[in-house]
């Protein structure tokens, strides 16, 4: 009798009843309690159902290879082979071993050197950042420093910012356009009323102020000036320092300026009240909260300056990852837009400095401006001859104008019904329907411009060339 699984002859031979073949017990019974089948047949199996078999014992016979002694020196010089053979392996796999620790050591020390390096560099860049001075001028000039390296606004600007948008974007929607604003049969039916002399040439900013009457424009000279739509004259000049005036806005009674040396110089009664040095670079682009008491620069060194205009200075500085060439403020005033030459706008949160969301242009940013009721962002291409329109509740292109000619400037009017686009090749004005969902153009104009800004009610527009003509488009 041989057992069914180790084929031999069984010390302790029992049967199945379920395949009635012969077992070795302690193999059948190891089977069963792993399995629980027969493993002949495959039946369920138990030890119940093993019958031990009345046999005389068997004495396993010695192998017939282990008799001699030839026999067992060939079998001990096989063991000895098999042992010189794995000793051989173990050793291979050792030095191989021994050499990928050696590799994996020599790029550990290297990677430690390199974040040795990196960290000295970036505690020296700190360390060079904080000594920067940035200075205010007229009646903050006190020639202390303040280290900028902060992110988000001071607590009290922050208040400033949440009570400005609670106000504000409650009814800003639903707001209805004032009885006397402009409407598309009188734009269609602007012309040109007033043309300066050349004031300053080579200026790429024109803003109007909250009365609708003064014009402030700056020149490539470094002066920049006041201009007085009702008496069509230049009333005040400004002396800058030197560098190209790079953008402007009011402030108020306030005019702002920003040069391409990175200052950004604010004037009072025709008096010089604050002077920020900020950037490394030119200052491109500013932008005026709704509140009205901060004030934000972007620059070619990649950051975005806030500045308290109650107490006259920087109050905090977010670099970004690209230089930045144009800016606005949401009319809510909890967001700001930047666009970068790398062809980004980017929508920082105004309190923390967090990044919030990135559009992209495909090219140089050229100009931004939100609609008043806070659902559109309209932008230019630096080169392109289109205007993208923005929808910021699904953060997507809605809606691409062209406009047949290069644009250098866009600016929404107070309604959010007509958006005027300026370049070299004229001046057009696109208008949104409410009604019937529809984009029409209601003025085309070949008066060469390279910045504009509307009028008082939205019943002119005002733009300067390249010349540095100040043009006044309106009703007779």
């Amino acid at each position: 009798m041989l057992c069914a699984i180790s084929g031999e002859a069984p010390q302790i031979p029992v049967a199945s009843r379920k395949s009635g073949n012969v077992f070795e017990k302690r193999l059948i019974e190891a089977y069963i309690s792993e399995h629980g089948k027969d493993p002949v047949n495959g039946e369920e199996l138990t030890t119940d159902d093993l019958v031990d078999l009345k046999s005389a014992r068997v004495v396993k016979p010695r192998p017939p290879a282990l008799t001699s002694i030839p026999s067992l020196l060939a079998t001990f010089q096989n063991e000895w082979d098999a042992l010189a053979l794995e000793t051989y392996s173990l050793k291979q796999q050792l030095a191989q071993t021994r050499q990928e620790l050696s590799t994996a050591l020599y790029q550990h020390d290297a990677a430690v050197r390199v974040i040795a390096r990196l960290t000295r560099e970036r505690d020296e860049a700190r360390d060079a950042l904080s000594k920067i001075s940035i200075s205010a001028g007229g009646a903050v000039s006190n020639g202390d420093q303040m280290q900028v390296d902060g992110q988000g606004l001071p607590e009290a600007l922050a208040a400033k910012v949440d009570s400005t948008q609670e106000k504000l974007s409650k009814s800003r929607r639903k707001r209805a356009i004032p009885e006397d604003w402009a409407t598309s049969e009188s734009i269609e039916s602007f012309s040109t009323t007033i043309t300066s002399t050349p004031l300053f040439p080579g200026g790429r900013s024109i803003t109007v102020d909250p009365s609708g009457d003064l014009v402030l424009v700056g020149g490539a000279n470094g002066n920049a000036g006041v201009f007085s739509l009702s008496q069509n004259a230049l009333l005040q000049t400004f002396s800058g320092d030197g560098a190209s005036i790079t953008d402007g806005l009011w402030a108020g009674g306030r005019a702002i300026v920003a040069t391409a040396s990175g200052t950004v110089k604010v004037f009072e009664n025709a008096s010089e009240k604050f002077t920020f040095k900020s950037h490394a670079g030119a200052a491109t682009g500013l932008a005026l909260h709704p509140s009205g008491d901060i004030l934000a620069s972007v620059g070619m060194d990649k950051s975005i300056v806030y500045y308290d205009l109650v107490a006259g200075q920087p109050v905090t500085q977010v670099f970004t990852d690209a230089a930045l060439t144009t800016a606005a403020f949401h009319p809510d005033g909890h967001l700001f837009a930047a666009g970068g030459t790398d062809g980004q706008i980017k929508v920082f949160e105004v309190k923390t400095g967090n990044n919030a969301a990135n559009f992209e242009m495909g090219g140089v940013v050229q100009d931004l401006s939100f609609s008043e009721n806070g659902t559109w962002l309209a932008a230019a291409t630096k080169g392109q001859t289109s205007v993208s329109i923005w929808d910021l509740r699904k953060a997507t292109r809605t809606k691409v104008l062209e406009t047949g000619s290069e644009v250098t400037s866009i600016r929404w009017d107070y309604s959010a019904q007509f958006l005027a686009a300026a370049g070299p090749g004229g001046i057009t004005v696109q208008q949104y329907s409410k009604s019937t969902k529809q984009w029409s153009q209601p003025l085309r104009s070949a008066v060469p411009s390279l910045a504009v800004d509307w009028g008082s009610r939205g019943g002119t527009i005002v733009s300067v060339s390249g010349d540095g003509v100040v043009h006044v488009f309106g009703t007779e």
